[in-house]
């Protein structure tokens, strides 16, 4: 019996070439200057609820409506702020970082596959 040879798989990426290309390094940029800027303003924000919580008691303890007081609002507005967040970090991607891992991808993998 004779085997027909099975095709080799292709030869897996360079990735230090990747990692040292001017695209990749776009994409690196493009993450950076979204995730450091809104990481520094969400903590300057959460240390502003915990400094409020733990200094400014009766201020917290205002009543807003019935017994809803601004220390329960700023509380849940702390969630609020994660799913902002999380929302403007999806559409971001979605626009600026998807497309160009994609096409990083598609120049690894030989692209037109």
């Amino acid at each position: 019996m004779s085997e027909t040879p099975q095709p080799r798989p292709p030869e897996p990426p360079a990735w230090e070439t990747i990692q040292a290309s001017p695209e990749f390094g776009d994409l690196r940029r493009r993450l950076r200057n979204f995730v450091f800027p809104m990481t520094a303003l969400f903590l300057g924000w959460y240390l502003l609820y915990v400094l409020l919580a733990d200094y400014a008691h009766e201020f917290m303890s205002i009543k807003v409506i019935g017994n809803i007081n601004v220390g329960l609002i700023l509380g849940l507005l702390q969630f609020v702020s994660t799913f902002l967040i999380t929302t403007l970090y999806v559409r971001f991607a979605n626009r600026k970082l998807d497309p160009l891992a994609d096409r990083i991808r598609e120049d690894a993998e030989g692209g037109d596959r």
